[in-house]
């Protein structure tokens, strides 16, 4: 079976990239959109990447279409909307489905191991978060309503799992 480390994704400047360089890190991989009613959440993830980057944390932006043609730009103009409007420093990459056939492996692999409400696989909403621990286990998946501060606690909890003496 392959784990979210035998992935790679293409990055938002084009690059593919091996998810291995994130093991052991904790991760917060969310699907993002730049015209939802949930876009100010970008700020809430940068505050929690400034705040928990050094320690160990690393969030993954996922820009999708797939709700509301809600992120209909190319590529280059997400970044600079994030970037400009919310100073995303986290990393993004390069726009994918998170449902459907042509959805992301990225994405199946989140939503088999950690399905939503009443064990339905399918992501409903943009901003979906979905933790993840140093050792590659998705932890918990959260609604989009979820503030990205609301997570603060379960994201201190595995950092400080990891610093313990084994």
């Amino acid at each position: 079976m392959s784990t979210i480390y035998d992935m790679t994704c293409r990055n938002i400047q084009g690059k593919e990239e091996s998810l291995a360089t994130k093991k052991g890190k904790v991760l917060l991989i969310v699907n993002t959109a730049s015209k939802c009613g949930f876009t100010p959440q970008f700020q809430g993830l940068e505050d929690l990447y400034k705040k928990y980057h050094a320690q160990g944390l690393e969030i993954l932006g996922f820009p999708c279409n797939q709700f509301g043609s809600q992120d209909p730009g190319e590529n280059e103009e997400i970044l600079a909307f994030c970037q400009t409007n919310y100073g995303v420093t986290f990393p993004m990459f390069a726009k994918v489905d998170v449902n459907g056939p042509d959805a992301h492996p990225l994405f199946k692999h989140l939503k088999a191991e950690a399905p939503g409400v009443l064990g339905s696989e399918a992501i409903k909403w943009n901003f979906t978060k979905f933790l993840v621990d140093q050792t590659g286990a998705v932890k918990e998946r959260y609604a989009p309503s979820t503030d990205p501060s609301d997570l603060e606690a379960a994201i201190t909890a595995l950092l400080k799992a990891k610093a313990k003496p084994a």
